[in-house]
């Protein structure tokens, strides 16, 4: 078992860019948190079948593509690459709207409640606004209660709109959450 640091003890972490250098760390904080933020909502066998060189490589990928997807990272003394999220233009029926998306937020298992979570999505918060998004919306796994708590305290809102989401042949249905933002410089 791996400890945790207690909230009140954990250094802020620090919120910076993703570079290629951080595939592979990425890539962990992203297969790990899928398996334990998925467990039980999704099938077992698909979490276990989970690869982090393979997703490190397909990281590799994204990152050396051009486009207009924006990759933080979290990061603590001493324990390096603790958390990831990526957001950029909303997606909807191949084409990129004006509203933002959060595409991904993740961090380390054992760094859950040390306020990563809440400093990355800060950080997206403030650049999806100062980059000119009227509002973010991600979409969030129906059953994943954590999760929707999560960005229910980040003041997202879900907004009706549901989703399909099929992994390996069962339902793991998604709802859409959305948060207006204010940009710079408004009250």
């Amino acid at each position: 078992m791996t400890a945790r640091l207690a909230p009140a003890h954990a250094p802020e972490p620090l919120i910076r860019d993703m570079t290629v250098d951080d595939c592979e760390a990425v890539a962990t904080v992203r297969v790990r948190g899928w398996q334990s933020a998925y467990a039980g909502l999704m099938p077992q066998a698909h979490l276990d079948a989970m690869n982090i060189a393979e997703d490190a490589e397909r990281r590799r990928g994204f990152f050396a593509a051009d486009n207009a997807v924006v990759n933080l990272v979290a990061e603590r003394a001493g324990l390096g690459v603790i958390g990831w999220a990526a957001y950029g233009p909303y997606r909807e029926d191949g084409r990129r709207l004006a509203r933002g998306e959060l595409y991904a937020i993740y961090v380390a298992p054992e760094q859950t409640g040390t306020g990563a979570g809440r400093a990355l999505m800060a950080e997206v918060l403030a650049r999806a606004a100062a980059a000119g998004h009227p509002d973010l919306a991600l979409w969030v796994l129906a059953e994943n209660a954590p999760a929707r708590r999560f960005y229910e305290r980040a003041g997202f809102r879900a907004d009706g709109a549901e989703e399909p989401f099929d992994v390996d042949g069962v339902p793991v249905p998604e709802v859409r959450y959305v948060r207006p933002l204010s940009p710079p410089g408004a009250g």
